[in-house]
């Protein structure tokens, strides 16, 4: 299954971050991508590959993604 994300959308990762929540935003994508902690604000950078098996769904998509 191919998952749709775009840029400013909320997701839902398979894994808690240490500060509690799962929910990250999109702030940057490329080959890599940049995720946000919605929680505690802290911005990791994960291969893309690793961003779309580690989803696990998309929250609240943005305008450009329905």
């Amino acid at each position: 299954m191919n998952k749709i994300f775009n840029m400013g959308d909320i997701v839902q990762m398979k894994k808690m971050h240490p500060c509690g929540t799962d929910k990250w935003e999109i702030i940057r994508m490329g080959a890599d991508i940049k995720i946000k902690c919605t929680g505690c604000s802290r911005i990791v950078m994960l291969p893309r590959s690793k961003f779309e098996k580690d989803i696990k769904k998309v929250m609240a998509p943005t305008e450009e993604s329905k």
